[in-house]
């Protein structure tokens, strides 16, 4: 019972309340291994879910998926210089290919005589050891595009961890594409971001906006990098999926030429793109509540669960003769139904493990209920209930859980839109950045005032949005050119500044 202890409020301490609800929800765990964590069960069919949904997705735009090596040599890194200078600081590296006994007996001991030639680097991203290997792909533009997904794991040693935001090891897709054509390759980014921003919205239920990030926030060796950025409920923002244009530099890092159409040597342009597990970090703080998680139905591993309320078996029996029946039929109508028939615990205790599960809906029948063939129904997002006839339930049960789909996503939207505002001064926005939210201000493109900021207020352009994007705030102003609210000088348009996890 000590489970259900109640947890820190979010108004409290936003931190401690998302660090006790990600474990006390059974999504994860702090491992033995420094940095790194075990997702349970229950957060991994979340994930499974999200990989789904991506999954096909990818397909559908014509990738396919494939797999290439943990470990890369660290030659291979050495050679797009930008590249490793972006991640140097955050690689693991295998040096010794063999342990032995400890000849004072105090277990094993890394062998001396089995330190390797060169040593191997566990991936931190694949890009290196990918375009190695398209080199041996690639002769012609006959062999072009090439469009590839990796679904895998990655390490990126982290001093300052947080379950799921920030680990040493997550998972995460990484899609890597080799194009003959600039053009090709710039809309091969776009498109894949447009994929992102789909899921995110539709699946996830979490509104984003769409942009490309600035010279000092690009991903390294990029020559652009686009984003989707999303709000969380305390403000700040987080980076929900990015999609680079890499450009020929890899292609000329590992010398991957094909022969055009016009019979002449060119080197080939990239794309690569990829989501992580800090999704579910994303899911958690863009929905949940005081009382647990809030899952949207279309990731939530049970859509509906059926509680009925019994003392004896044979009044369990009764119960399923009418919960049988509804169960099933919502199951051949798609939806993920898990009926708990335990003893084990009370209904309440049930209901409250529910609830901070984030199950969408839940169904309960006692015997009064089965007397007046009614059912009480639960909503997760609004913690609302009514008790309704059984005649009809299921149609009213699929449409329920699409109302519950949408709700989400404009409860998020309303409180983005809430906590999005327009400033001209600097003076303003270093009072206004303390309030969190995003804040659309001009900015003179340059590293030095960007860095600036920062180093004043923590603050980060976050992106420069899109003009795809959906009006903020009801009008289109932020896409007027403008004065920086730094220098002074010219502005093209107003970008996003927010302090990001």
């Amino acid at each position: 019972m000590a489970k259900f202890s109640k947890l820190t409020s979010r108004s409290e301490d936003y931190s401690k309340w998302y660090n006790e609800l990600v474990v006390k929800a059974d999504l994860a765990e702090q491992s033995a291994v420094r940095g790194c964590m075990v997702i349970k069960p229950y957060g991994y069919a979340i994930w499974e879910k999200i990989q789904a949904e991506l999954d096909r997705r990818f397909k559908e735009t014509g990738h396919v998926n494939a797999y290439f090596p943990l470990l890369i040599p660290k030659s291979f890194l050495s050679r797009e210089a930008e590249h490793v200078e972006g991640f140097a600081k955050e690689c693991a590296v295998v040096t010794h290919h063999r342990l032995k006994n400890d000849p004072n007996g105090k277990g094993v001991i890394v062998d001396p005589d089995a330190k390797l030639e060169e040593e191997l680097i566990i991936r931190p991203t694949s890009e290196t050891i990918i375009w190695s290997t398209y080199k041996n792909w690639i002769s012609s533009y006959r062999d072009l595009p090439i469009l590839c997904n990796q679904w895998a794991n990655v390490m990126r040693w982290e001093m300052r961890t947080r379950l799921f935001l920030r680990t040493a090891e997550f998972l995460w897709q990484e899609g890597h594409t080799a194009h003959a054509t600039k053009e090709e390759a710039i809309a091969e980014a776009e498109k894949m971001l447009g994929v992102y921003a789909e899921f995110a919205e539709n699946i996830m239920a979490i509104p984003v906006i769409k942009g490309v990030k600035s010279p000092n926030e690009r991903f390294a060796g990029a020559l652009d990098t686009y984003c989707i950025e999303a709000m969380m409920q305390d403000g700040k923002a987080l980076q929900a999926g990015t999609s680079h244009f890499l450009g020929q530099n890899f292609a000329k890092s590992f010398d991957v030429q094909f022969l055009s159409k016009e019979n002449q040597y060119e080197y080939v342009w990239a794309t690569s793109w990829g989501v992580s597990t800090r999704l579910m970090g994303a899911l958690i703080m863009t929905h949940s509540d005081d009382n647990g998680l809030v899952l949207p139905p279309h990731l939530a591993p049970i859509q509906v669960v059926i509680v009925p309320i019994f003392k004896k078996e044979e009044d369990l029996a009764q119960l399923m003769t009418k919960l049988q029946p509804l169960a099933d039929h919502l199951k051949a109508k798609g939806i993920r139904v898990k009926v708990d028939t335990s003893d084990k615990q009370t209904p309440g205790f049930k209901f409250a493990d529910y609830e901070l599960k984030g199950v969408p809906v839940r169904l309960a029948m006692g015997g009064r209920d089965l007397e007046n063939n009614t059912i009480e129904i639960a909503r997760r997002d609004t913690m609302t209930k009514e008790t309704l006839s059984l005649d009809g339930i299921e149609e009213h049960i699929i449409n329920l859980l699409e109302q519950i789909q949408q709700n989400m996503y404009k409860k998020a939207l309303d409180f983005r839109l809430a906590n999005t505002r327009e400033v001209n001064s600097y003076d303003e926005f270093k009072e206004e950045i303390k309030k969190g939210g995003f804040l659309l201000c001009h900015w003179d493109g340059t590293p030095q005032t960007e860095e600036k900021i920062k180093n004043d207020t923590k603050a980060t352009i976050r992106c420069i949005p899109s003009k795809e994007n959906i009006l903020f705030n009801g009008n289109n102003t932020i896409f007027q050119e403008g004065k920086c609210m730094v220098t002074g000088k010219p502005s093209k348009q107003r970008v996003v500044f927010a302090i990001a996890y």
